[in-house]
């Protein structure tokens, strides 16, 4: 949703709203929502283990978990873990490859879960 020239409001529509309820989904913790307990993806709290390819493997099963369940109008069809390289970035950076069911457009949504946020230094 957002607020349009006119001064109304303007809601997502399309391949924009699918990508914005694939980050909606991974943004949310399950129990963060009331109403939905389960709702959200559980990679957040697996990002203060040890960085390990297992812990990597974990977060892209909770990813794919997440996203099947609550995104019903894609099919995933990747999901990547992957530190931020040479950026300054304390993250690490899922890739998910995604097909839209209606139209069979593919597409790719890189979402960072930072290691830091919210830490007072």
């Amino acid at each position: 949703m957002s607020v349009n020239p006119s001064g109304g409001l303007s809601w997502s529509s399309g391949e924009r709203d699918i990508a914005e309820s694939i980050w909606i989904v991974l943004s949310t913790a399950p129990g963060e929502r009331v109403m939905e307990p389960e709702f959200g993806c559980g990679a957040h709290q697996l990002l203060f283990d040890n960085d390990t390819a297992a812990t990597r493997a974990e977060i892209a099963h909770h990813v794919t978990t997440a996203l099947v369940r609550f995104e019903p109008r894609i099919d995933v069809l990747d999901v990547r873990v992957d530190d931020a390289g040479a950026s300054d970035l304390d993250a690490l950076l899922v890739s998910v490859d995604y097909r839209i069911r209606a139209n069979n457009a593919l597409h790719n949504l890189v979402y960072p879960l930072y290691v830091t946020e919210g830490m007072v230094t």
